[in-house]
């Protein structure tokens, strides 16, 4: 109970190979040998020791004696891995800014795509100003989280993740809303996920289709009704034509983004998703960092290309422009909620820093880049973005929707990010499903069926949106302030209050401001109804 029953402890023979482990190991599925009977004692032993003292109590843990060396020692994870534990070796954590840059490359993701959207909804001036109060926002929550756990006295939390800090407070309640709020963020991206690679996939066949190329100074308005000044008949001039108009009837009945290829999708995704084991797709993670890289320097060369095209205007609406301070700025908040949202998770990045004592300078290092390059991105396309001719209103929540499918450059953009998700989508189902069924039934592939089930109301979910409401800019909205309100404000805001008061140095202005984050993360969920 003293932190050792958290996890199981099995000592090694020199002739013996590591214990059994059942097929769901997600490093290696190798069939592997039973225990070893002197490892079954130690692991009787450590238990025997564990029962007799309660978890905040620590005189009767087991001695230094009966616990074996590092070398000896193998942890079974809940994920059904069996990871040998590696002591104090500090060669084997990373130095600060592989951690940073873990944290820069987990924090990016499709959220990217949305944030010329964003910027636009909000106003460009008001735009750049909620980026940067979001960015630090998230970043002192972030940091609330990462020191809660050693808050907690006379409890090894060592091993613990913010859920089991939030069980430690809140009891059943906590563990099952944070279960739940994390399912909204995972089950939300994969939504997202699916509605892009539907356009990914159907643009990848329009580029293979089209024979003419276009130049990249081309811009597109595709839902030019949405300018409320009316400038359809200016965006249609922008609009390249194929040249090839054979059988075009026939190709779009049977290649549409809405009707068909979200359909297509099922027949490659969800058999991934049957998998045991996500290994295979993990080693696949690479393309994330490719994806974002190429995707900034595309951003760079269309500005280049394009140059800027800036007007300000304070309040009013233009023809062309839209205001510096808009009333749709809730929709950018939002969306920033969940492309800075990395708290579930950032406990565990951060157990792999070397110099453990400059975790909070690497974490903010680490949302400072997150930021620049959402600002570099966000104010690179919204500013090149050709006004006039085009409304600025134009600007799409995946601003590549603007670009035509016959652009080299985006369809090279376009490939990198349909691959990516291709492998990542798998993963989150994985993660989806440890979780869920791991609380519910007790494992993590409880039968074939139970898992089968469970994939077809995921890949429904995002079937139906693909083909219903492909808005992307609205989903991640919505997913990102519904888990952000409890993950991002509420539970790190109410958990740190609670320590401070258990130690007797809660004070008013801490509680006022803390109170303030809560009720500012329901006014964000609140706001999203009405946008």
């Amino acid at each position: 109970d003293s932190g050792i029953n958290s996890c199981k402890l099995y000592i090694l023979s020199a002739s013996s190979r590591p214990f059994h482990v059942e097929p769901r190991n997600i490093v290696d599925d190798d069939p592997q040998e039973r225990v070893s009977a002197e490892a079954a004692i130690l692991n009787s032993r450590v238990h025997y020791y564990g029962r007799l003292t309660g978890s905040s109590d620590r005189l009767l843990s087991p001695p230094n004696h009966v616990i074996p060396g590092p070398e000896e020692i193998y942890v079974y994870s809940p994920l059904g891995t069996a990871f040998k534990v590696s002591g104090t070796d500090h060669t084997s954590r990373n130095p600060s800014i592989i951690t940073i840059f873990a944290i820069w490359n987990t924090m990016m993701g499709t959220s990217i795509l949305s944030i010329p959207w964003g910027i636009k909804q909000a106003g460009f001036t008001l735009g750049i100003l909620i980026l940067i109060f979001t960015g630090l926002l998230m970043l002192y929550c972030c940091y609330i989280v990462l020191k809660s756990r050693k808050a907690i006295p006379y409890v090894d939390t060592s091993d613990w993740e913010f859920p089991d800090v939030c069980r430690y407070y809140f009891g059943k309640f906590g563990q099952w809303s944070s279960l739940f709020f994390s399912m909204v963020s995972l089950i939300g991206a994969m939504v997202v996920y699916w509605v892009l690679m539907s356009n990914f996939l159907f643009n990848t066949g329009q580029f293979i289709y089209t024979p003419t190329l276009l130049t990249m100074q081309i811009i597109i308005c595709p839902y030019p009704n949405t300018d409320p000044e009316g400038n359809s008949t200016i965006s249609t001039l922008y609009i390249g034509n194929s040249g090839n108009d054979t059988d075009v009837n026939s190709f779009e009945h049977w290649w549409s983004k809405t009707n068909t290829v979200p359909l297509y999708l099922i027949i490659l995704l969800l058999p991934l998703l049957c998998f045991r084991s996500a290994s295979f797709f993990a080693r696949f993670t690479f393309l994330g960092t490719i994806s974002v890289v190429y995707l900034i320097t595309l951003v760079t060369i269309k500005a280049v290309h394009l140059g800027f095209h800036l007007e300000f205007h304070w309040f009013d609406t233009t023809q062309f422009y839209v205001p510096e301070f808009r009333l749709f700025f809730p929709q950018l908040t939002g969306v920033l909620t969940l492309a800075f949202f990395i708290h579930n998770c950032i406990i565990t990045l951060m157990k792999s820093n070397r110099h453990q004592e400059n975790n909070v300078r690497d974490l903010s290092v680490a949302y400072l880049l997150v930021g620049l390059t959402y600002l570099y991105v966000g104010v690179l396309i919204f500013a090149a973005f050709p006004s006039p001719p085009l409304f600025k209103d134009c600007i799409e929540p995946n601003f590549l929707d603007n670009f035509p499918s016959s652009d080299v450059m985006v369809f090279v953009a376009r490939t990198f990010l349909l691959f990516q998700m291709i492998t990542v989508y798998p993963l989150l189902g994985y993660l989806v499903r440890v979780q869920m069924m791991g609380q519910i039934f007790g494992s993590h592939y409880p039968s074939f069926f139970h898992v089968l089930s469970l994939n077809i109301l995921i890949v429904g979910a995002g079937v139906l949106m693909a083909k219903f409401y492909p808005n992307i800019g609205s989903i991640i909205r919505f997913s990102g302030a519904t888990c952000g309100l409890a993950l991002v404000f509420v539970f790190p805001a109410l958990v740190h209050m609670i320590s401070l008061k258990r130690q007797g140095m809660l004070r008013w202005p801490s509680a006022l401001f803390h109170s303030f984050l809560i009720v500012l993360g329901m006014a964000n969920l609140l706001a999203q109804f009405f946008m």
